[in-house]
């Protein structure tokens, strides 16, 4: 087999483009939109998979909540949690960063700027904040002075907060009347992610000392436990390591569930894989149907020059020869296809990126595995009517008109 000049090949490739430029153009742009496609649905994937980690680990990935489920009743009285389970915890289980309990108050009806309204009051920690990832607004978060002095202090949930004052820099420094007590409102707080009334944090929540909390409910218990774990890998064992603990101080058929968002973070991370998988198939069977059309293309080259072919076979072309000349011609479609594609891919995210402040993810596998794809596509495509033209008898070509 004679040495074949790759320069040559693609010459003639561009030979034939030039020949036909609207036959050309139109094969490529198949190829174009099924690349770009291919890269912007990897980079949709990417970015849907990113905001719902994303959120997900603003609620807190690291955090560990333990609750009392039922059973282990004496004399009737359930056998609830208590502040020296925490502490207990705290000092068996090494990894804790943080932790708090959470004492609600039920539906009390506060005073405050002349405005009467039902408050889901909380007793917590000052830790809480941090355990929660809750985002401080106006003011500061509870500390621990007001925890040791027992202050009558508070802080509001946002939306409760405009609701009597107006707006959350307004509410800081009022006085709130709770179950006749007065309390200071020394700031304002929301949930880094919505979690629409989901958790123990509602519109209308307010956070007072857990020392404070004490003096309406008169027992030691509580009704949830929040433990933030220092490395969120370790969030699993140290759920049951605290499981144990909890177990071990309490009645034998006390039940305590464990709950924590490992395993919703890899339901996530599993469904956005499999949308993306899914996103992938339908951009490739766009990347197929520009192979058929680069085929058609071909086979229609193929049938209007076979004169031709007849003619350089006559004069010394080798069957690989005419072989690789058509296959050029196909791969150069693809390939031209490819990069605008790309260029068209990336386009979007970056533009973008520059024209807000979200930083969408790009994927430079997904322009890789798009450009060998549609090479590959070129290719495979090409391949039959480049072998037909091969085949062709030199001597019936020439008869050919």
């Amino acid at each position: 087999m004679p040495k074949l000049c790759p320069g040559e090949f693609f010459s003639f490739a561009y030979d034939a483009f030039c020949s036909d430029k609207l036959q050309f153009v139109l094969t490529t742009l198949g190829m174009l939109i099924g690349t770009a496609s291919l890269i912007l649905v990897v980079t949709i994937g990417l970015t849907g998979k990113q905001y719902v980690l994303n959120q997900i680990q603003s609620i807190g990935v690291n955090m560990v909540e333990a609750e009392y489920a039922g059973g282990g009743r004496e004399e009737n009285v359930p056998d609830f949690l208590t502040i020296n389970d925490m502490q207990a915890v705290m000092e068996r289980v090494s990894g804790i960063a943080n932790a708090s309990p959470v004492v609600p108050l039920n539906e009390r009806t506060a005073t405050g700027a002349g405005r009467e309204s039902d408050i889901h009051v909380l007793g917590v920690l000052p830790q809480y904040s941090s355990v929660r990832n809750l985002v401080v607004l106006t003011g500061r978060p509870l500390d621990a002075r007001d925890e040791q002095a027992h202050n009558k202090v508070g802080v509001l949930q946002q939306k409760l907060a405009k609701e009597l004052y107006g707006s959350v820099q307004e509410a800081v420094g009022k006085t709130i009347t709770l179950g006749g007590l007065p309390f200071t409102v020394i700031g304002t707080f929301r949930e880094r992610v919505n979690t629409y009334g989901q958790s123990e944090v509602t519109d209308n929540s307010m956070l007072i000392p857990y020392s404070v909390s004490r003096y309406f409910t008169g027992t030691p218990y509580v009704r949830q436990l929040y433990f933030s774990v220092t490395d969120p890998s370790m969030v699993i064992p140290l759920t049951g390591q605290i499981h144990k603990v909890l177990v071990a101080r309490h009645r034998p058929q006390s039940e305590y569930v464990m709950q924590n968002l490992t395993s919703l973070v890899t339901l996530a991370d599993r469904s956005a894989n499999a949308l993306t998988m899914v996103s992938l198939l339908i951009a490739t069977v766009t990347l197929l149907v520009g192979g058929v059309g680069i085929m058609n293309i071909m086979f229609a080259t193929v049938s209007s020059r076979i004169r031709e072919i007849g003619i350089r076979k006559a004069v010394g072309a080798t069957n690989a020869e005419i072989r690789f000349e058509f296959l050029s011609e196909a791969i150069l479609i693809s390939l031209v296809g490819s990069l605008g594609g790309v260029l068209i891919g990336l386009a979007l995210p970056f533009s973008v990126r520059f024209l807000t402040e979200y930083r969408i993810p790009i994927s430079g596998i997904s322009v890789i595995v798009a450009v060998l794809t549609s090479a590959t596509v070129g290719i495979v495509f090409g391949t039959v009517p480049a072998v037909r033209a091969a085949r062709l008898d030199p001597v019936e070509s020439l008869r050919y008109e």
